[in-house]
């Protein structure tokens, strides 16, 4: 099968009108947001871990070597939107007003389903951060009970709002 190779710079050059990380040559750059107003921003992202039955009910009880799974999934997302900028090269360092990562048990899955919700009061907003907070979450959950079982799935991350910002509001479920 003949694939077409598409040079980065050729792509970056053509896209300059559509992408905002990119300048009129088509180079990569960070967005300036310096003359851009504070506003209130607020984002939400969810996702899940399917896990089987003997997992699930491991979790559910409490009966994982590494601890208490739901407690130090929730303390990783935090810390993870936190850290967007770190992890994710054309974010912006945010002073993050709140975090607020919801892990529940879901029996129908089984698994958990991971909910974070980001505020800030600044100049772009926090769906990375969020986005960041399921996924760290997701995964710390994933590594905690591993040791049981390696098939778990790590699935459905996505927006579900975002408030504030030019773009306006965005409610996609």
């Amino acid at each position: 099968m003949s694939r077409t190779r598409i040079s980065s710079r050729c792509y970056n050059s053509c896209m300059v009108d559509k992408l905002t990380h990119l300048d009129e040559t088509g180079r990569i750059k960070m967005v300036d947001v310096g003359e851009k107003p504070d506003s209130e921003r607020f984002a939400v992202a969810k996702g899940e871990v399917l896990m089987n039955a003997d997992t699930f009910l491991a979790v559910k009880n409490g009966q994982l070597r590494k601890g208490d799974v739901l407690t130090v999934a929730q303390i990783a997302g935090i810390m993870a939107a936190k850290h967007t900028a770190d992890l994710i090269p054309l974010c912006h360092p945010l002073q993050i007003d709140q975090v607020d990562v919801d892990i529940d048990l879901d029996q129908d899955l089984p698994g958990v389903k991971i909910t974070a919700t980001v505020r800030v009061e600044g100049k772009t907003g926090v769906e990375m951060e969020a986005l960041t907070a399921v996924t760290v979450a997701a995964l710390t959950v994933y590594d905690m009970a591993k040791a049981l079982e390696k098939t778990m799935k790590i699935q459905n991350i996505r927006l579900v709002e975002k408030h504030g910002g030019l773009s306006g509001d965005i409610i996609n479920e």
